[in-house]
């Protein structure tokens, strides 16, 4: 037998084969597919993966035995990409610890409900190439909005380190989910003696070398405004430890006041230990020792009986000039559905200091930095969600992400976050002043280029030239709605070459 008529073997029994072993070899599968995202970075791994899947799925018995592939193969994925979930229930282990790998295994399960639902419905309208592409596209879109959205590990983020980023700036990041899923249909074909596939193989291999060619050049000006990075590395165990907080509180005040004067600083999420409404001193010690450069800072504010989690712009004297609050929350983590039913039992989310815990802000704005230009304020989980960028009320010159990633431990997590910060930019055409508390803190040009960056796990600053913003890309202009496009074309064109082939029987 052939190596490709193996290949094809191979898959048939696994398609055919139920219980355990069928469940074990997607579990595996899918785990290998996960070796793409940051930070192993190995995408070609997540190519072969999903060639694989396809070639179970292509021949599966019908929509329910798709349906099951496409949940055991998720599973296994979302196991490998999102093992980082276990690590805020580890910052306090006696009272969530026992919660962690229940965690990673119902989110991990969880989600790949929707790549099974993906999988049933490319079988149902026909199967093949464009149901496979067709469907999880379609899915992934569904899994940025549903129930508040979580587009973490996008089979497309395997594709940030690459050049294969600019095409990003045209179809977002479902158009690089889709470039995936599509080499991968090719590799499958091309695995099992299909020589076409090769051409389509060859003409995806052309778009890396087009992509870095077309990538414009966002270098940086001589009179480019500089922006301090400040990088406490306050762990999240000992963060609002009552003997250290003033030391966390002390490092920022020194790294804010040493070198030259930059032209703004940025401290992370969460930096100052005192609520807005009582920070009035605080803010003038801060503002003292950065020498009147006005600051960016990440605190807590209340309002009535509202709490929010917020970024304020602090200018001389310690005057507030704006103020953003994060409106798109972590649920579970920053506030709990029915939170105040379920804190009667004592059950809160992670971040979250009672009841409901944070209370969303009104939305995406703009705010004025002066010679800067304006900034586009996020908050930490507030970058992984492109249409809230999208929703802003105007064009930015720049993006301003204050995190602390300190929640996502020390290996995949931070890294992911950062990737996906990359993605923005390049999505956006706008550079990004990236602060985190533990780091990865970075400067991004509006290519995704990281210019400028303090490493994970270490405390410091660093000043970097801002870089300037590229011309509104063609996906800041019109969003996912060119690929939901694309992948109902394709689910449609499936069903109807189904119907084809079906008359001819």
């Amino acid at each position: 037998m052939s190596e490709t008529g193996r290949a094809a073997a191979l898959m048939d029994q696994v398609a055919g084969r139920s219980g355990r072993w069928r469940l074990l070899v997607l579990l595996l599968l899918g785990g290998m597919a996960a070796l793409g995202q940051a930070p192993v970075g190995a995408w070609p791994l997540s190519v072969l993966g999903f060639a694989l899947l396809y070639g179970v799925f292509s021949r599966a018995a019908g929509w329910r035995q798709a349906a099951g592939i496409g949940w055991a193969f998720g599973t296994g994925y979302f196991l490998i990409a999102l093992n980082w979930i276990i690590e805020p229930f580890l910052v306090d282990v006696a009272r969530h610890g026992w919660m962690a790998p229940f965690a990673l295994l119902g989110l991990s399960g969880g989600l790949a409900l929707f790549w099974a639902v993906a999988l049933g419905l490319g079988r149902a309208l026909g199967g093949g190439a464009l149901g496979f592409v067709g469907g999880l596209g379609l899915i992934e879109l569904a899994r940025g909005y549903v129930l508040t959205g979580f587009p973490w590990a996008q089979p497309g983020h395997v594709l940030i380190d690459t050049p294969l980023l600019h095409w990003a700036s045209y179809l977002g990041s479902l158009g690089l989910t889709a470039l995936v899923l599509l080499a991968a249909v090719a590799l499958w074909a091309a695995m099992t003696g299909a020589r076409r596939a090769l051409l389509a193989l060859g003409a995806m291999v052309i778009l890396w070398p087009v992509g870095a060619l077309l990538t414009p050049e966002a270098g940086v000006a001589p009179e480019a405004a500089t922006v301090r990075l400040i990088q406490p590395n306050a762990p999240q165990h000992e963060k609002w430890d009552p003997d250290k907080i003033q030391g966390f509180f002390d490092r920022q005040l020194a790294f804010s006041a040493a070198g030259e004067r930059p032209d703004l600083i940025v401290w992370p999420e969460t930096a100052v230990p005192v609520m807005l409404e009582r920070a009035a001193t605080t803010l003038e010690v801060i503002s003292d020792a950065a020498g009147s450069v006005p600051v960016v800072v990440g605190l807590q504010r209340r309002d009535e009986m509202r709490l929010y989690n917020t970024l304020a712009l602090v200018e001389a004297g310690g005057s507030v000039a704006a103020v953003y609050d994060k409106h798109h929350l972590v649920p579970f983590g920053e506030y709990m559905p029915y939170g105040d039913q379920l804190a009667r039992f004592g059950i809160h989310g992670m971040a979250a200091k009672d009841g409901q815990g944070f209370s969303s802000g009104p939305g995406a704005q703009v705010i004025e930095m002066g010679a800067l230009g304006r900034a586009l304020p996020l908050i930490c989980y507030e970058g992984v969600f492109p249409q809230d960028l999208r929703a802003a009320p105007g064009r930015a010159d720049f993006i301003l992400l204050i995190t602390n990633d300190a929640w996502f431990g020390k290996f995949s997590g931070p890294y992911q976050h950062l990737a996906q910060a990359r993605l923005r930019s390049a999505e956006f055409g706008l550079p990004m002043v990236r602060v985190a508390n533990t780091g990865v803190s970075a400067m991004i040009d509006a290519t995704g280029r990281v210019t400028e960056s303090l490493p994970l796990g270490e405390a410091g600053w660093r000043d970097a030239a801002l870089p300037p913003p590229l011309p509104p890309t063609v996906y800041a202009r019109l969003g996912d709605a060119p690929m939901l496009v694309i992948f109902l074309v394709f689910l449609g064109l499936s069903r109807l070459d189904h119907r084809r082939r079906a008359a001819r029987i």
